[in-house]
């Protein structure tokens, strides 16, 4: 391998990004997404693209007039535009 293998480094065990999130289902989190929105719901599931299953949603965007936050009951969102998610 030309770049060494995380888990292995120095002898601890370093936890992947797909189990971090996992840790993170039935948990509230915050989404950042592409552009101006944001997410803030309970994390029902991913897949190995970290597409994402929410539920019980604030979405938030930014507009010319303020802010505007709509509820959803749920969300299906598109893990290549997302940009952080904080648990």
């Amino acid at each position: 391998l030309p770049f060494p293998c995380p888990v292995a480094m120095a002898g601890r065990a370093v936890a992947l990004p797909l189990e971090l999130v996992d840790k993170c289902i039935g948990s509230r989190v915050w989404i950042l997404m592409k552009g101006d929105r944001e997410i803030v719901g309970v994390l029902k599931g991913f897949d190995e693209f970290v597409n994402c299953v929410l539920e019980d949603c604030i979405e938030i965007e930014d507009t010319p007039t303020g802010r505007r936050e709509t509820p959803r009951s749920s969300m299906l969102l598109n893990g290549t535009n997302i940009t952080v998610m904080v648990p």
